[in-house]
């Protein structure tokens, strides 16, 4: 079990990018892939993107394909979320998870002009 804390979000105008970040507790990090989720108001979380513990796979939902990149740095703890031309329906709180079971606390990104 991990403990996840989320960092990066905030407001941003269309096309713009963030890049956020995800930072795991403990020693148990490569055991599990990573995943990064979003959730809007009223409506269930979705998957964004995932990446496997060692060999570096990744998935990614087809609304953010070829403008956002999932990442991670074992030897930190760390994974990121890199979001390019990023637009208005991006908009949400952005969670990290650890396998099936840690959650992180969350982080808004807001895409407005």
């Amino acid at each position: 079990q991990v403990q996840l804390v989320e960092s990066g979000g905030g407001l941003v105008q269309p096309g713009g990018s963030l890049r956020l970040s995800c930072v795991a507790s403990g020693s148990a990090f490569t055991r599990n892939a990573i995943s990064w989720h979003r959730q809007v108001p009223g409506k269930e979380r979705e998957l964004v993107a995932l990446i496997s513990r060692f060999t570096n796979n990744t998935d990614y939902a087809d609304s953010v394909k070829g403008r956002f990149t999932i990442s991670r740095d074992n030897a930190r703890n760390t994974a990121y979320l890199q979001m390019d031309r990023l637009k208005p329906e991006d908009t949400g709180v952005y969670y990290c998870r650890w396998g099936l079971s840690s959650w992180g606390q969350g982080t808004q990104v807001t895409v407005s002009a």
